[in-house]
């Protein structure tokens, strides 16, 4: 799992193409060995997507918070969304900018250590966080969010209940003025935060 958090410039490349469809709207992203659900979209971040709501896409900023290989940030990037995706992989921000290009989608990928190289204010902050970077970082990269969010912003992310869910709902209650449980599913939990 940390090789998801790392830069082995020697791991060797298998780069995949994944198609996906959420919500009647046709997109792809690549998958490489050392990047995040190699074997394609995963259930989280599917249920993630299929379950955000938001409000007029094409006036609206979006944050995909450790983009991976970008399943998050193209399908925003395809509704209309201003997109910045960022990531501390290399391989997976090589991956999201290929993708992107070859579909003629706009979105700034870049490299940052959670907030590290992020100025602006969002919309909308959705992520799949990196749950086995160590609640440390996992709290940095959550907690965090809301300093980045615009006055009415949201923060959208998925957690499996076994990952801690609960305790995180709980805690992130301290931060935020709002937390819900968007829905359940399989143990995965959609929390929305503002």
């Amino acid at each position: 799992m940390a090789h998801y958090f790392t830069n082995d410039e020697n791991l060797k490349s298998e780069i995949k193409r994944v198609n996906a469809v959420i919500h009647s709207i046709s997109y792809y992203f690549y998958t490489d060995n050392g990047v995040f659900s190699k074997g394609g979209l995963d259930f989280g971040t599917e249920l993630l997507l299929k379950t955000f709501e938001y409000n007029y896409p094409q006036e609206n900023t979006l944050l995909d918070m450790g983009c991976g290989c970008g399943p998050i940030g193209i399908y925003a990037s395809k509704l209309g969304f201003t997109v910045d995706m960022s990531d501390v992989n290399k391989r997976a921000i090589h991956l999201s900018k290929m993708a992107l290009k070859e579909q003629s989608l706009n979105a700034n990928v870049f490299e940052s250590d959670a907030y590290e190289n992020i100025d602006n204010n969002y919309d909308y902050i959705v992520s799949n966080p990196p749950i086995r970077v160590g609640k440390e970082k996992l709290y940095e990269i959550i907690m965090g969010a809301k300093d980045h969010l615009k006055e009415n912003g949201e923060l959208w992310i998925v957690v499996r209940k076994q990952q801690g869910a609960e305790s995180l709902i709980r805690d992130m209650k301290e931060v935020y003025s709002s937390v819900e449980v968007f829905t359940k599913k399989k143990s995965f939990y959609i929390i929305r935060a503002n």
